[in-house]
């Protein structure tokens, strides 16, 4: 229980003073492609996650974290449109059983518990890796689905360097990057901006209205779906990003990375709005900042580190309607403001080649405004309606990793949570795997945990239908997996990977109507997640100019709920989830010549229910569709820059789908990029 937050702070105490005869840590080190059989890294011992390369970032330079996760991931990728709210979620679970990290720092909203990858450039993040089920654990608790964790790193810059990007598409879309770096063999800086501004009016078939076609006596003799534009769908995003990283000769290091974004975005009619655009303002502007502070110190065989941070976002929702005589009034008027102040210690010690000892303890205090400013209330003033909280989030860890051959690895987590007063009971994760064939590196991972999540701040005490009553999410996950890696020098290699998953989960809280007008969140009895995973990537070299490289994923992913009805006429018991879909796969493909790469990029979600009891009548149901991305890109060099030019044809079938109903996505639409790095002498 809560002995071990003491435990781990005494962990920490000790290690500082670890007997260096130990090896040198040997995480950071990265095998050559070809050599497959490298030893695994002790860290990663029966994990399942998947990593996105520097390449994949870099191709997706002008896209948002969401988009990445959409084309490179097994995970399903919810989004309200065009640079809107996009939320993901793994094996079959909720966006709010994702946990979100950015430099170890959880930047899931304490009131949403979700996290908007929209607002996420792909171009600040250097490494984003996926934990699934069970292996969250080893980094945070609440992920009943998985885990999501982003990092940036030094430039690795000598001198001065710098790069721009501009972009320009369809919808008057301008896009623009700059980064200006410094280093030299102590400090490493870097300024990152994005700026990213559009109208978003696109065309799209409105699917949800008919309109007729009239004979000369006016008799209906034909219906037709129109062609209408994404109104009042306008955004402009800007991101700056600062770090500065010092090292010095005796393993220490310093890092601090501040995070600044600013967004104003109109949310765009739904199809199924009639009137025109100027009868309404629907509007979601956000401030907020993310600052981290680290501290590392890397002795032989051991590491200590800390960290402190804060998050401020200021968020505020207005909706105006003409009352009819041109005047705008205010219908609601919502205004959001969170401190978040985070901490967090961590020790990794080894003895010899075999063990790995890591403990591990953070802090999150949450501090939450929110508020609506324009209640009317019975005796016709106007009120100020909402709730004011704090809550203290505790999460620690223990870990030991054995490796006592080359064929077999054993790790086992103990993890332990506090959520204002209320603590968690012990979080167990056991992890297994073993080389069941060398040629091949076929290997077999076993893994199963506890976890829980806490109920979020609106679920508590959001006005109206918070419900402080809420019990927290409890279940049990258990992964089996193989994996295999063969090739051959030079010419080819091919990996993959297949993972089976089973998740019961109690409890799982989801927001139902109310016999008063309004949503408040309940307890379903239990859910029952399970599926099957498969990864396979394939590169091959065809000679010194051509190469090819295939990516793809796969999940299938029932989640069903298989609690007792809640009322004689529910009807959710044995359907699938709202808005899950039981299948979705992607496929990307890149094929390089000299200083020219075309890829090709295609995803596919079969169909959506959108209410429980997955009744299709109306629009009950969203259809599976089909996603494809083509791009060409073009380096050129002269004497005192490095040139490229990228153009990019997004929705290349001009497919007609939806992710979340009446939210009209854009059909075909392009994109073209010029960028410069100026050569200057170190």
């Amino acid at each position: 229980m809560k002995q071990i937050i003491t435990t781990i702070l005494l962990c920490i105490s000790l290690c500082s003073y670890a007997n260096d005869s130990t090896i040198m840590m040997r995480g950071s080190r990265r095998i050559p492609e070809i050599e497959l059989f490298g030893k695994r890294p002790l860290k990663e011992i029966g994990t399942t996650q998947t990593k996105m390369d520097s390449i994949t970032l870099k191709e997706n330079i002008a896209l948002s974290i969401a988009d990445v996760l959409t084309f490179n991931s097994p995970i399903f990728v919810k989004s309200y449109g065009r640079a809107t709210l996009s939320t993901v979620s793994f094996r079959g679970t909720s966006a709010s059983h994702t946990q979100v990290t950015w430099n170890d720092m959880k930047i899931n909203n304490p009131m949403l518990g979700m996290t908007d990858f929209s607002t996420i450039p792909s171009y600040f993040i250097d490494d984003a890796s996926l934990l699934h089920g069970t292996s969250s654990v080893n980094e945070t608790g609440g992920g009943l689905g998985g885990a999501v964790k982003l990092s940036t790193k030094p430039a690795n810059a000598e001198g001065f360097g710098l790069q721009y990007i501009q972009g320009v598409g369809s919808f008057y879309s301008f896009d623009e990057f700059l980064r200006l770096t410094y280093g030299n063999d102590h400090w490493q800086t870097s300024t990152r901006v994005v700026l990213s501004t559009s109208p978003n009016n696109y065309k799209y078939r409105n699917h949800d209205k008919k309109e007729n076609v009239y004979d000369d006596e006016m008799n209906i003799i034909d219906q037709y779906y129109p062609v209408e534009r994404n109104k009042s769908g306008s955004y402009k995003d800007l991101h700056l990003l600062q770090e500065a990283y010092y090292s010095n000769n005796r393993g220490d290091r310093f890092g601090l990375n501040a995070w600044y974004v600013y967004s104003n975005r109109e949310l765009a009619m739904l199809t199924t709005d009639y009137g025109e655009d100027t009868d309404f303002e629907n509007r979601q502007r956000e401030h907020t900042f993310r600052g981290v502070f680290t501290y590392d110190h890397l002795g032989e065989g051991w590491k200590v580190g800390a960290k402190a941070g804060y998050i401020y976002t200021w968020m505020a929702y207005d909706y105006k309607r003409d009352l009819g005589n041109g005047v705008m009034a205010h219908m609601t008027r919502s205004r959001s403001r969170i401190n978040t102040i985070y901490g967090q210690a961590n020790v990794e010690y080894y003895i010899g080649s075999q063990w790995l000892f890591t403990a591990n303890l953070s802090a999150h205090q949450h501090i939450v405004r929110s508020e609506d400013k324009n209640i009317i209330l019975q005796s016709g003033d106007k009120g100020i309606v909402g709730y004011h909280v704090g809550r203290l989030e505790l999460s620690g860890a223990l870990s030991a990793k054995w490796q006592p051959t080359d064929r077999i690895g054993l790790s086992a987590v103990v993890r332990e949570e506090m959520f204002g007063a209320e603590w968690s009971p012990i979080i167990p994760a056991l992890f297994f795997e073993g080389v069941l064939s060398r040629p091949g590196n076929l290997t077999f991972k076993l893994s199963g945990s506890r976890n829980y999540r806490f109920p979020t701040l609106n679920d508590l005490y959001f006005l109206p239908g918070g419900n402080p009553d809420l019990r927290h999410e409890r279940g049990w996950t258990y992964d089996a997996g193989l994996n295999f890696a063969v090739g051959k020098k030079e010419v080819y290699t091919l990996t993959g990977s297949l993972t089976w998953f089973d998740s019961y989960i109690d409890d799982w809280i989801i927001w139902l109507p109310t016999t008063k007008g309004f949503f408040s969140p309940r307890n379903l009895k239990k859910v029952h997640a399970y599926g099957l995973e498969l990864q396979a990537d394939l590169n091959l070299q065809f000679s010194k100019d051509w190469a090819l490289s295939l990516n793809s994923t796969f999940s299938w992913s029932p989640s069903i709920n298989i609690g007792e009805p809640l009322t004689a006429a529910d009807q959710s018991v044995g359907k699938q989830l709202p808005y899950v879909p039981e299948i979705s796969a992607n496929i990307v493909g890149r094929l390089s010549w000299r200083t020219w790469a075309f890829t090709y990029k295609w995803c596919h979600y079969s169909e959506r229910y959108t209410m429980s009891s997955n009744d299709i009548t109306f629009t009950g149901r969203l259809p599976k569709y089909y996603m494809s991305n083509v791009s060409l890109e073009k380096s050129l060099h002269c004497s005192w820059a490095d040139w490229s030019l990228k153009g990019v044809i997004n929705n290349l079938f001009n497919e007609e789908y939806l992710s979340v109903l009446a939210r009209p996505m854009p059909r075909i639409n392009f994109q073209f990029f010029v960028g410069i790095t100026p050569l200057w002498k170190k």
